[in-house]
């Protein structure tokens, strides 16, 4: 149950600047290396919780996943 808590607590804490970014389409203060170097590494915390199938793991990455996903192709695009 602490797993879920922290794994919520940490992967929506993206979705306020998921929000912003949607709305004034300004990335000019988002670093592309963190971008890429978060995306790397909630791909490889969600490889490790599907290989050791903890569903807090899993779960929590699959959504930053998405989060961060939508975060850089933001960067990309709005550069």
């Amino acid at each position: 149950m602490v797993g879920i808590i922290a794994g919520c607590l940490t992967t929506f804490a993206l979705a306020p600047q998921v929000i912003k970014l949607m709305k004034y389409k300004n990335t000019k203060s988002i670093s592309l290396i963190m971008c890429i170097m978060q995306i790397t590494g909630v791909f490889l915390w969600l490889v490790h919780g599907l290989m050791i199938n903890d569903f807090a793991v899993i779960f929590a990455n699959e959504v930053s996943f998405i989060f961060i996903s939508i975060i850089l192709l933001y960067k990309i695009k709005y550069k």
